[in-house]
């Protein structure tokens, strides 16, 4: 038996997980949780990496002794690092505004429809692209001579290494999905400097080895190797759902949803890039076929706005609220930001001429309803744009937690859902550790494995789905 470390960073927490695997057995604990709490600063919205580093080297402290660390977080955003490898201020929050209107400055040089075409990759405002773009002219970019994203950037304080993981560097709109290389023209045509990236490196691959002063900080003894694993914690979440088949669909819950499927080869078509589809790369040579949907972030900022009332009571109280009374679309844009988010959606069903939820359950259940729609629509769009038919749909990632979330997904989708298992990104951390150490092998060994040792739940659709189809014409005529 070995031991890995996955340092799974998310948007509101960080976690160390000790992952304990044999050719036969993959057993997960958690070492060590933090929060992970953005800054408003007078200049904009600010990670504090700082903050998030001292969790991973307490969480390594707290892990004990392993054979090798890995490091998965959420996507796009990135630090800028000086000639001496200095930090040139706190990585922008994707959620900053600094983005707002700057699509349309690059669609001016290379047209939206052109742009998907080369890249794969769905618009969103807050695209490394758009963010850099936005830092055009900027000090701190003139100051630059290296830009890590999150994760990379983390590996390197650990190992004094340098590298630009493959799955995450394809979210920054970037890279070919065809050839999984940096699209040097496009960036060009877009004035942004390609060389400021480091080398690409693949799951898998040797990433360093942990410095002798992080040794001593956390009490380990050396050496101590890092693996570059999936380091878009979706690439890794995708790579632990347990299918035991090619004909599914997932969904990665969480604050944001990911609904879509893996597929071998990207749809560049535009009917796919106006059903705002991405094509970011996965394990192996695949592709994850995706769109975005808001996710639980809709319900995070409500519980935050009633001031943490207790989640369990509250999705209870849901359940009871008749269903699909109110519906909004989990998708839209406006719904981005923090704060007032009960006045919004009760604003977005007011204008639909929907009901207007007043309760905190009658909210509550709008949202669930809501995602389990959003669900809908992506996997059903999904099977019909990429000629993939599905038999089963799996969610994994935090939101396995919500019951009712997945009931509804199963109603809406008229599909048996597999949920299961919740630390889906930690675990395909390690397991790509496990392989690049030789103890489990490719993608479908690590994936019956997961279906042997981790516990999952079955739910059936329930009520058939012709409810949903009104629902989703009625929210499709708003």
């Amino acid at each position: 038996m070995r031991s890995y470390a996955a340092v799974d960073l998310g948007a509101s927490s960080g976690r160390v997980m000790v992952g304990r695997v044999t050719p036969d057995s993959l057993d997960l604990v958690e070492a060590h949780r933090f929060p992970n709490r953005p800054v408003r600063v007078p200049e904009g919205l600010r990670w504090d990496i700082l903050s998030l580093y001292r969790g991973v080297l307490d969480g390594l402290r707290a892990a004990g002794q392993v054979d090798s660390v890995g490091i998965d977080s959420w996507a796009v955003d990135y630090g800028l690092l000086d000639a001496d490898g200095a930090l040139l201020g706190n990585p922008v929050h994707y959620r900053d505004a600094r983005t707002e209107g700057v699509a349309e400055k690059v669609w001016a040089s290379v047209p939206a429809a052109e742009l998907y075409a080369a890249t794969g990759i769905q618009y969103a405002p807050f695209n490394t692209l758009y963010q850099l773009t936005a830092a055009a002219g900027s000090a701190q970019l003139a100051q630059a001579r290296r830009l890590l994203l999150v994760p990379d950037l983390l590996s390197y304080w650990l190992t004094g290494e340098q590298g630009t993981e493959l799955t995450n560097a394809s979210t920054t709109q970037l890279v070919d999905p065809r050839t999984r290389a940096w699209s040097y023209d496009l960036a060009a045509r877009l004035g942004i400097d390609l060389s400021l990236f480091a080398p690409l490196r693949q799951p898998g691959d040797p990433a360093g080895a942990l410095r002798a002063e992080v040794l001593e900080e956390t009490g380990l003894t050396g050496p101590v190797s890092v693996t570059t694993v999936g380091s878009h914690d979706t690439a890794s979440a995708v790579a632990a759902v347990p299918a035991t088949g090619e004909r599914f669909a997932y969904i990665c819950t969480g604050t944001w949803s990911l609904a879509g499927l893996e597929l071998d080869a990207p749809v560049l078509t535009e009917e796919s890039r106006a059903a705002n589809f991405t094509n970011e790369l996965g394990l192996d040579g695949t592709v994850r076929y995706l769109r975005n949907i808001m996710g639980l972030w809709l319900l995070q900022e409500c519980v935050r706005a009633w001031g943490d009332p207790d989640l369990g009571v509250l999705l209870r109280e849901a359940a009871a609220v008749p269903a699909l009374r109110s519906v909004v679309d989990a998708g839209d844009p406006g719904f981005l930001a923090p704060g007032r988010m009960p006045e919004r959606i009760a604003e977005a069903c007011r204008t639909s001429g929907q009901p207007v939820p007043e309760s905190r359950a009658e909210v509550t259940r709008c949202i669930l309803d809501s995602l389990a729609l959003a669900h809908r629509r992506a996997i059903e769009e999904a099977q019909r744009l990429a000629g993939h038919p599905v038999d089963v749909v799996h969610i994994v990632g935090g939101g396995t937690r919500n019951a009712l979330l997945c009931q509804l997904t199963a109603d809406a989708c008229g599909l048996p859902v597999v949920v299961g298992p919740t630390e889906a990104a930690a675990l395909g951390n390690v397991l790509v550790q496990a392989r690049a150490q030789g103890l489990v092998g490719d993608l479908a060994d690590m994936r019956r494995l997961l279906a042997r040792t981790q516990p999952l739940t079955r739910f059936e659709p329930l009520g058939g789905t012709d409810r949903w189809r009104a629902a989703e014409a009625r929210l499709a005529t708003r």
